[in-house]
């Protein structure tokens, strides 16, 4: 298995491994302020001379601030690029390097900033056209579903230990999830084509949000890149692939998935519009649960004391919870710097991510300084496990900072025969399968566990979702060992807290099993 690649974000960290899967099958080595008062003083801090920047305004709710607000942006130099109303999000562009401060100035503004550091560019005009479908011949599909058919599993599926470590095996036998429960994965996009992926997706609940406005055309919703966007396809698989006598099975297969793109091309920065836009998008078109395998761009902590973070955090917070108002469950990973996200420092060496050089080492205090999406109130953070249900070593954890955990693969924990591999196997784009590992792979075996509880639960709110999630999971407890899992101390981690809640797997393991048993 490759190594863990330098940290930009969680969905990069999940890292591809030396196995990948032909398509013949075979094995390769391997709250509303006061109304706005006259807001005509922002146009003296007009200029245009700066770099095309994007930025996110936080006002009041109510028409008038709206309306005051709107106005603001265009005295200031800058563009409206859209307006999520309902939350007080206005997404706008501009070129004035003072618009922020400008902005901040205008009375019913609540925060705003730029949600990047790098120039904006150009849009991409095209998408990701349809891919090769499966090479099968009809003798070589007919193989499959027999053997399929006989095993009473699906091709791949004695390679997916994480299936059973979760009782995903059983409960599918049991209930394998409703077609009216849909996993929206706000990620790179997902290749809907892919044999696995076809027959659970959900392309009328599907989009790009890329630009920070919804786009459905046909397709929109797909990797710019299957050869580096490979990310949320591999998510999607996780949580729904299909059993249908090819390749793997989800942990809930019989439930909808749809993808919500919102990584930029060629550099897959996810910056808040994007994120904001998937939120409301997902909430708006039915979404039950949402995924969420990445951090926000450009920072991986987002400080108060910084106008810019502070907006960014705001932004992404409100249209949270918004989809959690909508009865969204949304789940997101914890991150992979082994950082104990209760702790009272943490050194950030990679913010921001966008300027092309390596930034300088900042500390911050994590219980202040937030990772969004994963950090933000009412958003379920999973950490991950390796296949002997010990923390991954690469896994962020903290006590009240995760609220339960689930397999993510581990290079340090190796299942024994037919797989030899410790990461998780699942969909590619192309219709192709591979190994990753991350807490990128984790988050969507608790999606894929909280759609399973939607099915058997329909009319369940978000909070008593997550709280089933937590009363039926499993906890290994603290290690009685130090956790040293390579024995050099580079991954050396102190788990708190008691066997019923700690701080490597919070309240512990999620339970697919008890989820359709209830």
């Amino acid at each position: 298995m490759a190594q863990l690649r330098p940290r930009r974000r969680h969905a990069l960290l999940a890292a591809p491994v030396g196995l990948a899967l032909t398509a013949s099958l075979g094995f390769l080595p391997g709250a509303a302020s006061a109304a706005p008062q006259d807001v005509t003083a922002v146009r003296a801090a007009t200029t245009t001379d700066g770099p095309l920047l994007s930025y996110v305004v936080n006002t009041a709710t109510d028409r008038a601030t709206l309306t005051k607000v709107k106005k603001a942006v265009k005295q200031a130099g800058g563009t409206v690029v859209v307006s999520y109303d309902k939350i007080g999000v206005v997404v706008a562009h501009s070129k004035n390097p003072e618009f922020a401060k400008a902005l901040r100035a205008v009375p019913g503004v609540q925060s705003a900033g730029a949600t990047r550091t790098a120039p904006l560019k150009a849009a991409a005009t095209t998408q990701y056209g349809k891919p090769e479908k499966l090479k099968l011949s009809k003798e070589g599909a007919k193989s499959l579903a027999a053997r399929s058919a006989a095993t009473g599993k699906e091709p791949l599926e004695g390679l997916q230990w994480d299936l059973p470590a979760i009782g995903a095996d059983k409960a599918a036998k049991v209930n394998p999830g409703s077609k009216n429960v849909t996993v929206a994965v706000i990620d790179t996009g997902v290749d809907d084509t892919h044999p696995d992926l076809a027959p659970n997706f959900a392309a009328n609940q599907s989009a790009s949000c890329v630009s920070g406005k919804a786009d459905t055309t046909p397709g929109a919703w797909r990797p710019f890149d299957p050869k580096t966007d490979y990310h949320g396809t591999h998510v999607a698989g996780t949580i729904a692939a299909a059993r249908n006598g090819v390749g793997v099975a989800g942990v809930a297969p019989g439930v909808k998935v749809s993808g919500i793109k919102v990584s930029t091309p060629k550099d897959s920065f996810f910056y808040a519009e994007s994120v904001v836009c998937a939120f409301v998008f997902a909430a708006d078109h039915g979404a039950s649960v949402t995924n969420n395998s990445y951090y926000v761009d450009p920072w991986l902590f987002n400080c108060p004391d910084n106008p810019d973070q502070k907006a960014i955090a705001d932004a992404v917070g409100r249209a949270a919870q918004y989809a959690q108002g909508k009865g969204v469950v949304n789940v997101a990973s914890a991150g992979n710097d082994n950082f104990d996200l209760a702790a009272d420092k943490i050194v950030d060496t990679g913010s921001p991510n966008d300027t092309g050089s390596k930034p300088p080492a900042r500390t911050v205090d994590p219980k202040v300084c937030l990772d969004v999406p994963a950090q933000l109130p009412g958003v379920v953070t999973v950490s991950a496990t390796g296949v002997k249900s010990a923390k991954s070593f690469y896994s962020n954890y903290g006590l009240k900072a995760v609220d339960v955990a689930a397999p993510g693969g581990d290079t340090m924990q190796v299942p024994d025969a037919p797989a030899k591999e410790g990461g998780i196997l699942s969909t590619m784009p192309g219709g192709d399968w591979a190994y990753l590992q991350g807490t990128s792979m984790a988050g969507p075996h608790v999606a894929g566990v909280a759609a399973l509880l939607k099915s058997t639960h329909p009319k369940s709110s978000p909070q008593e979702i997550q709280w089933l999630l937590k009363a039926q999971a499993k906890n290994p407890g603290c290690p009685t060992a130090s956790y040293d899992p390579d024995g050099t101390g580079k991954w050396k981690a102190a788990c708190t807290g008691n066997k019923n809640v700690n701080s490597f797997y919070g309240y512990g393991i999620v339970d697919a099993l008890s989820a359709v048993q209830d």
